[in-house]
């Protein structure tokens, strides 16, 4: 069954939603430039509310691999979600300072993207259009004959994530912009976008 991620959590009401839907993941973005930036504290504060079954994975940009190692160690997120094209020497650093997952993001243009893509260090890899959080999506026709697993990302919302889970089968999807009314969580766009996801995998 495709898991689910949904990312860019900001406000207790969303995680009180997110523990009824029971998604498989969520996203705390660490990234400063972002609109959806949160600080680690409140990271934490929101970590403490969230329903244990849930994953949470923290979106950095080339943060110092100390900065990452401390809030999963720290128990603040279980796993990384490299989002700034860090290198393989990057990753090999933040291997040494902690045992937890990393899932490595890279942008699709082409095909030689998914190639870097699937020799990539990271224990996960994410395919997304951009820097993430666009609302747009690349050629998911390019996947056709991708066969590392990967999460889904870019683009996704309630109205094509059904159709894109059915023909890609990907690992997970993840949606941020997709499920947001006004620069903010929509409980009811995030209830129909999981309902659309386990749909698809029934």
């Amino acid at each position: 069954m495709t898991k689910i991620k949904l990312c860019g959590m900001m406000r207790a009401i969303d995680i009180e939603t997110t523990n009824i839907l029971r998604p498989d993941y969520i996203g705390f973005v660490f990234a400063e430039k972002s609109k959806r930036y949160v600080s680690p504290d409140t990271a934490r504060a929101l970590r403490d509310c969230l329903h244990p079954d849930i994953q949470a994975v923290g979106v950095f940009v080339q943060h110092p691999p100390e900065y990452i190692a401390d809030l999963l160690n720290g128990g603040v997120i279980d796993i990384s979600q490299l989002h700034g094209g860090e290198s393989a020497e990057y990753i090999h650093c933040l291997r040494a300072l902690t045992d937890k997952p990393i899932l490595h993001a890279v942008r699709v243009t082409n095909e030689h993207d998914l190639e870097r893509a699937s020799h990539s260090l990271a224990d996960m890899i994410l395919l997304d259009n951009g820097a993430g959080g666009t609302g747009e999506a690349f050629n998911w026709n390019l996947l056709r004959d991708f066969d590392r697993p990967y999460f889904l990302a870019g683009g996704l919302d309630a109205q094509n994530v059904e159709a894109a889970v059915r023909a890609y089968h990907p690992f997970a999807v993840d949606v941020s912009s997709g499920i947001e009314s006004n620069g903010a969580k929509d409980a009811e766009k995030m209830r129909t976008f999981v309902e659309a996801v386990r749909r698809a995998t029934e």
